[in-house]
């Protein structure tokens, strides 16, 4: 069997391709096949394939598209489910996908031309058309198809490369032309296309070629040619003779053999800790070099952000299996992100790798190319382990890995090196903080684990100051260690009030000074990445989303996306999420410093306005969506650069709002912080009624006392009275009924002295609500009555059918049942005029609360049942717990216990989420004994 993803997707067994149907289930093949043999979880799958459209029920859709995959594939267990997904369980090989990236490592890596040009053509042969072709509306699949033609193209130049070799310059010529065409600005092609013109004689064509693409490059992009054709340009133009044909490649017989075995890891750290999955992950991939490939040799690309152990664990690794590698271990720091900027050049490392390798220098031949070969001839048959640190990118890699099986490659960088898990097959190892265990193992072992013990507090403290991250806990932990008289809370208050500033963990050179070892990260940035960087310190965190950090830069949504792959590529933000985005404590410190250093205070105050403005008019949209009754407030048009997020309807509303509640709560107090009044009391009012729904009601509060002091700093009496309102309504729903008629009695007051009709009635609804919760219930329908005549006063029409529930309520709750039925049916006849399907379904509970109350049990549980389908599609928790309450005490009443005691269950465990204290007397009537005769 093997799974074809290089064209449509598809699966072929015993050879017979079976086409698929479904774009869906072609997309979860799909997503499995490109992680064979790793655990895709359902969360990943869902949100690659449905993203923000997934329905209710997509576990179930997932769960009978991985039924129909098995049919298809007709091998049940190539799909396996594993928690916390699935997993394509199948031999390796089995994905056209890895067999191309096989052949292309192969050819591309191979001195002999003829088996490269083998190699090559074989894995183009596998492309039946454009990659992935049914998918790629899918965003993350989109990203994937573009991934593999890259991967194409490169088999495509390598092919080329290799017949070149072999002198068929003559009939590349044409082809070269049609791939020049399809890849206008490619310059390695066009430099391929000048060689073979060259060779067949043609030197100017070869020329003409040189100035068509640099006119184009000029014309388009603004740009010169690379320094690679500007100089083959001069070679042609010289008849120079490193355009000839190459020679045979050195046979191995005539390599020196080395003169002796090299040993030149660095020494290990002394009190290395924690690491234990990692340090795993490399014993395994070790233990499986060359089972499945054994031509090749094995890669491990370490990846993370500045400061988090890459050299320590990949030199501790090394030194722990260096006897598995007895031919021995090269070593090289490549600098790519040298504190002097003095990245490290292949050639370098190369001469010294010979050097090592007892080549003497009479013995070394001209130019990288040649070098490279010898060296590859020379651990041919050789278990040599090849350690190279500190990489700038894949380029400065390349020529320095070795080309034979028994060799393993170790490449640690800032950066994710991603070409070389696409082109030579590298396994990634992505490198986070350590876990808070691991940190503590690490003090301890710097320590002493009698002193960590004494002061857990003190080491918490410490810990959380440093972000976890290695390096600077080894800062801190060194100052201790010379210190050992002093208490470790010393240390621990010292960082607590250093909090967000970096000269804490200068560690007295370059190498141990946290500020210096990110600025070498940040310097090898673009520069407009280096500006969202640094304005990414502004954000209020936790984290961010790509329209988020478009609004902070004032970018396009692309270009910003574009913009924070590479800052993730450089490790400088981790990708926690698809499309959103964060980092540690200390980078954000960074990055703050950098932009009140870099940037003018009007580019920070521009860019923090632009951020606000744009969750505030996503949070407007979405409030609206979720209560289009409610009485809106008036926003001050968005800044240019803005990037508000288009929500279609209350789901999407709800979704965004479940996904940046973190983020909103921050900035909200983070707006009060910065003296923004204005859109911190706008972002709590947009929020309350997702607060009220998911029942998040101390958040709630903390807000609206936020909004509130917001207010009075902006004296405005018509937003504090709004405010108090809130805030009544947020303490009534946690049981604080004090605090909530006092809230409501100043709303009251101070809308009654600005004339608000509208404001009172509103705030009269409250108040009958909060007597209701408490049992005053003629208190309460007197209130609902005011709430009522006044809406009717100012023709608020939803309002009215809102308050017409309420009057019905509040009979209901004295007993006069019909009365109730009456006002509610009205309510409902209203409110279903005005498109308020809240309000539906709060009046629909009211109506089966009374036909309960009169007897007719059937009846009420009808209308409990729809009250419950729209409270739960409005994503209102509590009073969709509130309504199954009602309904198990229906079903009850009816004789059916099993059904109550089912329906009182579902509310106590929404209760029981939300920390509610209704859930109490939801477990009281769980608690009752059941009557079975």
């Amino acid at each position: 069997m093997r799974v074809r993803l290089l064209g449509p997707v598809d699966v072929t067994v015993a050879g017979t391709p079976r086409a698929l149907a479904g774009l869906r289930r072609k997309a979860v093949l799909a997503v499995l096949a490109l992680h064979r043999g790793r655990i895709v979880s359902t969360d990943r799958l869902v949100d690659v394939i449905w993203g923000d459209q997934a329905p209710a029920t997509v576990l179930n859709s997932l769960q009978s598209h991985v039924s129909y995959l098995r049919r298809m594939i007709g091998e049940r267990a190539a799909i396996v489910a594993r928690p916390p997904g699935y997993v394509l369980d199948v031999p390796a090989g089995a994905t056209d996908v890895e067999v191309a990236e096989r052949l292309i490592r192969e050819g591309t890596r191979s001195v002999d031309h003829v088996h490269a040009v083998t190699c090559l053509r074989a894995a183009l042969d596998l492309w039946r058309g454009p990659s992935l072709v049914d998918v790629t509306d899918l965003d993350w699949l989109g990203r994937q198809a573009e991934r593999l033609e890259d991967i194409r193209l490169v088999a495509v130049r390598g092919l080329v490369d290799a017949r070149l070799a072999l002198g068929e310059h003559a009939q590349l010529v044409p082809e070269l032309e049609t791939l020049t065409r399809e890849h206008p600005l490619d310059e390695h092609i066009h430099k391929q296309l000048m060689i073979a013109l060259y060779r067949c004689g043609r030197q100017s064509d070869a020329l003409a070629t040189y100035r068509r693409l640099r006119r184009r490059l000029s014309d388009e992009l603004g740009i010169e040619p690379g320094p690679s054709l500007r100089e083959l340009e001069g070679a042609v133009l010289l008849h120079d003779s490193s355009l000839d044909l190459p020679p045979p490649v050195i046979e191995v017989a005539n390599v020196p053999a080395p003169a002796s075995v090299p040993a030149q890891l660095p020494p290990v750290v002394g009190a290395f800790a924690g690491r234990m999955g990692e340090l795993r992950w490399l014993d395994d991939l070790l233990d499986r070099a060359n089972e499945a490939d054994p031509t090749a040799v094995v890669i491990s690309a370490v990846s993370g952000t500045p400061g988090v152990g890459k050299t320590t664990l990949a030199v501790h690794w090394a030194h722990r299996v260096a006897d598995r590698f007895p031919h021995g271990q090269l070593y090289v720091n490549l600098r790519g992100f040298d504190a002097g900027g003095s990245v490290m050049a292949p050639a370098e490392a190369m001469r010294g790798f010979l050097d090592a390798l007892g080549v003497p220098v009479e013995r070394i031949p001209a130019g990288l190319a040649a070098q490279a070969g010898l060296y590859r001839s020379l651990l041919t048959g050789k278990r040599v382990l090849v350690l190279l640190d500190n990489a700038r990118d894949a380029e400065q890699v390349r020529p320095l890995l070795p080309g034979s099986a028994g060799c393993l490659a170790v490449v640690t960088s800032r950066n994710q090196l991603a070409p070389l898990v696409a082109t030579e097959g590298a396994h990634p190892l992505a490198l986070d903080l350590l876990s808070p265990q691991e940190a503590r193992d690490l003090l301890a072992r710097r320590l002493g684990a009698d002193r960590v013990a004494k002061e857990p507090d003190a080491v918490d403290q410490i810990i959380t100051s440093c972000a976890r991250l290695p390096l600077a806990l080894a800062i801190a932990t060194s100052r201790a260690a010379t210190r050992p008289g002093f208490p470790l809370d010393v240390l621990a208050d010292e960082l607590r009030d250093a909090a967000g500033d970096l000269d804490a963990f200068d560690g007295g050179d370059p190498t141990t000074d946290v500020r210096g070892v990110f600025s070498w990260s940040y310097r090898a940035l673009s520069p407009p990445a280096g500006r969202l960087f640094r304005l990414l310190g502004l954000h209020p965190g936790p984290d961010i989303a790509v329209p988020a950090a478009a609004s902070l830069a004032g970018l396009p949504v692309r270009q910003a996306r574009a913009l924070l792959a590479e800052l993730t590529r450089a490790h400088l933000l981790i990708e926690p999420a698809p499309g959103r985005y964060t980092f540690h404590d200390l980078l954000r410190a960074y990055a703050a410093e950098l932009t009140h250093d870099l940037d003018g205070p009007a580019d920070r105050a521009a860019a923090t306005r632009r951020m606000l403005d744009g969750y505030l008019h996503t949070a407007f949209a979405g409030a609206r969506l979720l209560q289009p009754i409610r009485d809106l407030i008036e926003l001050e048009p968005a800044l240019p650069g803005v990037t508000a997020v288009a929500l279609a309807d209350d789901e999407q509303a709800m979704a965004w709002f479940t996904t940046e509640h973190p983020v909103l709560l921050n900035a909200i107090a983070w707006a009060a912080d910065q003296g923004v009044d204005g859109h911190a009391w706008r972002l709590a009012w947009t929020v309350a009624d997702f607060f009220d729904r998911r029942g998040h009601w101390h958040d709630w509060v903390v807000i609206h006392e936020i909004a509130l002091g917001a207010a009075r700093r902006l004296a405005d009496r018509q937003t504090a009275a709004q405010v108090h309102c809130g805030l009544g309504r947020a303490h009534a729903q946690l049981g604080r009924f004090a605090d909530a008629h006092a809230q409501l009695r100043m709303a009251a007051d101070l809308y009654g002295e600005l004339g608000d009709t509208a404001g009172q009635a509103h705030t009269d609804r409250s108040i009958a609500w909060l007597f209701s919760r408490q049992g005053r219930h003629q208190e309460g329908l007197a209130h609902a009555q005011r709430a009522l005549d006044r809406f009717e006063a100012v023709g608020d029409r939803a309002m009215q059918a809102r308050a017409l529930n309420s009057v019905g309520w509040q009979h209901a709750q004295l007993r006069d049942h019909a009365q109730a039925l009456r006002c509610c049916q009205q309510a409902l006849d209203l409110l279903r005029e005005v498109g308020d399907r809240v309000g539906e379904a709060n009046t629909w509970d009211s109506l089966g609360y009374a036909h309960h109350h009169l007897g007719d049990h059937r009846q009420a549980i009808a209308c409990y049942q729809r009250a419950i389908e729209l409270f739960r599609d409005a994503g209102d928790r509590y009073y969709e717990a509130d309504s199954l309450t009602h309904v198990g005490d229906s079903h009850q009443a009816a004789g059916d216990p099993d059904l109550a005691r089912h329906a009182w269950r579902r509310a106590l465990d929404i209760l029981d989420e939300l920390g509610h204290p209704d859930a109490d007397l939801v477990r009281g009537r769980l608690r009752l004994p059941v009557d079975w005769s």
